[in-house]
């Protein structure tokens, strides 16, 4: 078995396929990799897809759930608990349609003998809403990086809004808001928490640009002014290296940033030939660049020039897998370069979020508007670069 192979798993209700925008990993769970799907339908009950990755046998376990409320444009796992999640939905009623947030629970451990029958797919159980109805739809809710509190920051339409979670009673407490200090209608498109700094700060986008605000004051810090010549849609911090950050948007660009100067981006990649909707980090070899875009295509990257380890991992390891690898290892001694390790076109429709596994890093996967989860590999030869 080609172990390398992508794995492919349509969302469906049956005989209606869905859409879906909303991914995740379960980032709780350190030891399966697991991931999470929200949908979006008008026509039935919307569901969270709770995916199991068996790399063992390359095959894909789903739980379904549920969900009670609308259509799930956003998810997002716990730090603190890995059966704990949130989603922001749409919420009509008869006068109006709002997009809502609340904290979900999964309804027990995965079952890897759930029944298929939609009848009998348990709920996921509300933990408790998050009240933002004085700020307007709320786009996206993160959870602290290192589930170390109880804080959550959710971005409104144009605010920022920071609750404290108590999960025992059910409760979610306001405890700070902030607002763009704008003349227009301008509008947060997406946000990050930064891992630095002792998880004082954020990064959000707006129209082009991006911006950073200190929590505890709810200032901001730094502005990256006209970041990209269109629409920004997605951002992500250097989980090893302090003050950098990787952006996309609606110009079909990649850009990294040294907030420090934001003047002038650090390196672009002009590779997507539509907007780019998401860029991700890898969570431990910050080298790995991963990005998706309305061309129907995921790319991987490698731009270690600006990673924690521009010269290689100098570590002296002669342990191999098995003998049969010692051609790739090889190879793998090469001197590393910038530049795409390999371009994914598995999917048929805009790839609007691809995300990495937390319990596997060299695993991630990417979803499609059509509803398609795909499940990717870093490739072995470029593993062994950086860990050889």
């Amino acid at each position: 078995m080609d172990d390398e192979s992508p794995v492919i798993y349509g969302l469906e209700f049956q005989v209606l396929f869905v859409i879906a925008k909303a991914l995740t990993a379960q980032t709780g769970e350190t030891d399966k990799i697991r991931f999470l799907v929200g949908t979006q339908s008008l026509r039935v009950e919307n569901q969270i897809h709770h995916i199991d990755f068996d790399d063992e046998n390359n095959i894909i376990n789903k739980n379904i759930y549920l969900h009670p409320e609308g259509e799930i444009w956003n998810i997002n796992a716990s730090t603190i608990d890995k059966d704990l999640m949130t989603t922001c939905y749409n919420k009509t009623s008869e006068s109006k349609t709002e997009m809502k947030a609340a904290i979900w629970r999964l309804p027990s451990d995965f079952d890897s003998g759930q029944a298929d029958d939609q009848s009998a797919h348990p709920a996921v159980r509300l933990v408790c809403h998050l009240n933002n109805s004085e700020y307007g739809d709320m786009k996206s809710v993160l959870w602290h990086p290192t589930g170390d509190t109880s804080t959550v920051i959710g971005f409104a339409d144009n605010h920022i809004v920071l609750w404290d979670i108590d999960t025992s009673s059910s409760t979610a407490k306001m405890t700070a808001s902030t607002g763009l200090d704008s003349k227009g209608n301008s509008k947060f498109t997406s946000g990050q928490w930064n891992p630095h700094h002792n998880c004082t700060q954020i990064a959000t986008a707006n129209d082009t640009h991006i911006r950073g605000w200190d929590i505890r004051t709810m200032q901001q810090v730094y502005t990256i002014e006209n970041a990209h010549g269109q629409l920004v849609r997605d951002l992500d911090f250097n989980p090893n290296k302090q003050y950098y950050i990787v952006s996309c948007g609606d110009d079909c660009k990649v850009k990294f940033w040294d907030i420090r100067n934001p003047t002038e981006s650090l390196a672009v990649l002009s590779q997507h030939s539509h907007w780019v909707w998401s860029v991700k980090y890898n969570h431990f070899h910050d080298q790995l660049i991963l990005s998706s875009s309305s061309d129907s295509r995921v790319i991987l990257n490698s731009v270690v020039s600006l990673s924690s380890e521009p010269y290689g991992n100098l570590a002296d390891n002669n342990d191999s897998d098995s003998d049969e690898d010692q051609d790739e290892i090889e190879r793998s001694k090469e001197p590393q370069q910038d530049g795409i390790i390999s371009t994914y076109e598995e999917h048929e429709d805009s790839v609007y979020a691809v995300d990495w596994s937390a319990a596997d890093p060299w695993v991630f996967a990417s979803l499609s508007y059509d509803g398609r989860l795909v499940i990717n590999r870093v490739p072995r030869a470029e593993k062994y670069k950086i860990l050889l």
